[in-house]
Order: structure tokens, then sequence, then C-alpha cells
């Protein structure tokens, strides 16, 4: 998707917002900062609650999506067996987003304003969270967003549990440099995530001594890289830094493997390529390249042995599992500890119970900073086996406390200004 249309797709959403959020029903819930609210039509009278789920079910974003919309109905599932959400069985709603930011737009106003559901999770594209963006704020309403994104970004009606910057691109760009990286090539889908993403590595480049061999954006759902592919080639980089989102990433790979580029001759550290999108690229394409996550199903530890065996046992043997899946089964847990330590869905009481809220995750254990609503995450870098599975090469050792707009790097001072 292009960067003009991307644009058109906030004002449509921010239009949407605005025109829509005056027909919401029921009760009204104050805005914890004091400010008008919006009307909350979410019934907890019952003996349940609904949430709603929204996800590309279809389009270019779809080999990604699906396993996320699994995930987070395994989750769903657990907790209803386990007793619900204070004493309530979660109903669930869930809307295909259809790899449109307008559509998400569309999907969440309906999802918030006429099915009343108490949160939202998904999206996955920067795009689709922020056509999504006005929307949950001016309705004054929850989404849990599970996917690593370029930061810069914060807001009190959403959860981000995915890594922002300083957990997965930061520590990416120091892991190249570790192994001798001095010159890099960007290639990324034409959207918001791949644009901003590869202003903050310019910027760590500039100041690390790093040379930009060459930028190239295509657009989401593109499949002819010929010609971008060739450019990298020729550019002779040490490595490149690859943000292409969605199915693009199977032609990708596939005339990389044609013009003869290898992991040893110039690698590829991608960082939204995971699990779930190396069966669909072909394992014969991308064996041996390095990728920046936070979550691996090869993770050792009793938690992700339960998470993997569950996800298995009730999608099949064969399917794997992933970090935004991951980061998306953990944001139901995380929205019930804080339903739970508020006492109340009320949207106020939840914001402000938030702070501090862990979950003993896939992952590891995670906790929710209440003043920028992402969480702790521990940084890994791992490389693609001839399994298809994504083995560990490196580890932050500890879960990393976000830092979205990169407050504590000097070389990033200009970037969220």
């Amino acid at each position: 998707m292009s960067s003009q249309r991307a644009r058109r797709s906030l004002l449509t959403a921010a239009f949407l917002s605005l025109g829509l959020a005056l027909t919401a029903c029921g009760s009204r819930v104050d805005d914890a900062g004091g400010g008008a609210a919006a009307e909350s039509c979410v019934d907890t009278s019952g003996d349940s609650v609904k949430i709603g789920f929204l996800n590309s079910r279809s389009g270019t974003m779809a080999i990604s999506e699906n396993t996320v919309y699994d995930s987070l109905k395994m989750a769903a599932d657990q907790i209803n067996a386990s007793g619900g959400v204070l004493g309530k069985q979660l109903s669930v709603v869930a809307e295909d987003g259809a790899s449109e930011p307008t559509i998400f737009a569309e999907k969440a106003t309906k999802l918030i304003q006429s099915d009343c559901v108490a949160a939202v999770f998904g999206g996955w594209t920067s795009s689709s969270r922020k056509a999504m963006l006005p929307v949950f704020e001016s309705n004054d309403a929850l989404l849990f967003y599970p996917v690593q994104y370029e930061g810069l970004e914060s807001s009190k009606n959403i959860f981000y549990t995915g890594a922002t910057t300083n957990q997965q691109i930061v520590p990416a760009l120091d892991y190249l440099k570790e192994q001798g990286v001095t010159s890099l090539f960007l290639v990324g889908s034409d959207y918001v995530f791949p644009q901003t993403a590869n202003k903050i590595i310019k910027a760590y480049a500039a100041a690390n001594g790093i040379e930009i061999k060459g930028e190239e954006y295509a657009p989401l759902g593109h499949t002819d890289f010929s010609t971008i592919v060739a450019k990298v080639r020729d550019a002779g980089a040490g490595a490149v830094f690859n943000t292409l989102n969605g199915d693009s990433n199977v032609a990708f790979f596939k005339e990389y493997r044609n013009l003869g580029l290898t992991p040893q001759t110039m690698p590829v550290l991608s960082v939204s390529i995971a699990e779930e999108e190396v069966g669909g690229i072909g394992v014969d394409n991308i064996v041996g390249q390095p990728v920046a996550w936070n979550y691996y199903q090869t993770i050792d530890s009793p938690e992700n042995k339960k998470f993997v065996e569950e996800f298995k046992t009730t999608y099949g043997a064969t399917k794997v599992t992933s970090d935004p899946m991951e980061a998306a089964y953990t944001s139901l847990f995380l929205w019930k500890g804080m339903v739970e330590k508020a006492n109340s869905f009320a949207v106020p009481d939840v914001q402000a119970a938030a702070g501090g809220v862990s979950f003993d995750a896939p992952e590891g254990k995670v906790t929710v900073n209440g003043d920028n609503h992402h969480i702790a995450k521990t940084a890994l870098i791992g490389k693609i086996g001839p399994d298809g599975l994504i083995y560990t090469e490196w580890s932050s050792g500890a879960p990393i406390e976000p830092d979205p707009y990169l407050k504590t790097y000097p070389w990033a001072g200009s970037l969220s200004g």
C-alpha cells in the first residue's frame, strides 16, 4: 500500500470516528483524564461479556493474521474453561479487516458501537492501527495490538503487546554491528512501519558508522522483485534489513535465492517473518537467514511447551506458533488481569489498574507499563533452521523496558520531533 493511500485511510478513519461517535448507546463512561468521554454500550448485566477479534482473514496479510485469530480464540476458550473473567464467559465477535486500513476502521466502529464489546484484540500493519486509533480514542474504547511496530506512538486507548523499537529493531542493529556489518541495504513495504523503521535505522547507522547502500520500497502484495533484488545484489552491502510485510516476502526471498544470494554472502535480517511465514516462503528459500523477535516456538520453558502443545492439539500437529500470535494470546490474559485487578470492565478502571499487571507468558514473564501501555519484553535474534523453526542465536537475557519514543538513545533525539 502506498503512503498516499495510507494517508487517505487515516483521514477516512478520522471522519468515521467523528461522525459515528455520537451514535453510541448505553451508560456514560467517564474519561480517566477528566475530558468528555464517549458513551459506552457494553453490557455486563448477564453471565457473559462480548469481546471483539479484528484480524485480516483475507487479503495479502492473511498469511500472517489468520494464526493470530487462532491464538486469540484458543486464549478465549481457555479463559472460559477456567471460569471466565469476573465470573462472566467471553462471547467473541469476530470481524475480517481484509488487509485494508479503512475496513479495519469500519469494523472497529461496528464492534464498539453496534456489538458493544468490552475490548478489541487485533490489527497487524501500522496502517491498520493508525486507521483504528482515532476510532478507539473518540469512543473511549480499548484496542490490544499484538504486533511489533515502529514505535514513536502511545495512546491511553491502545495496549501494545508486541515489541516497540528498542525491544526489536535496535537490538537487531546492535547484533549486526557486533557481527561486523558496516553497511546495510534497506528493503520494505511501502507504508508506515517500514518507512518509520528505516528512518530510525538510518539515524542509528549515522551514529554507529554504518553506511546505507540503498533503500527500496514495494507496495503491499507486490510480487515482482527482480529489479529490487538486482539492486541489492549490485550494491554489495554487508547485510539487508528487511521490513517487507505479508506475502511479498515469498516473492522477495525466491528471487533472492534465484540470483544466488545467500545468508553467508549477504544475510537478510527480517523483523516481520516468523514461523508461520517461513512455510509460505519455503524453507529452502530462507534457511539460515536471521530474524529479530521476542518469542520463538523453540523457547525452552514449561509455559511455552504447554502453549505449543495446546496449540498443536487444537489446530493440528503441523501448525507452528509465532511471535505475533503469542503476543495476541498474551494480550487476552493481560486484559483479564487488568479487569480482575480493577474488579470492573469499565475502560477508565481498566486503564487505571493496568500498570504492573504481569503474566507468565510463553515468551517469559511480561509486565505492563502503566504510563505508555507497552510491556517489557526480552529481545531475541534467531536463525531459521532447515526444519522451518527459528533457533535463538542471541538474547538480551532479561526483559527490556519499553521506550517507544527512544528517549534514552542520544542518536534518536530528532526522530520524535
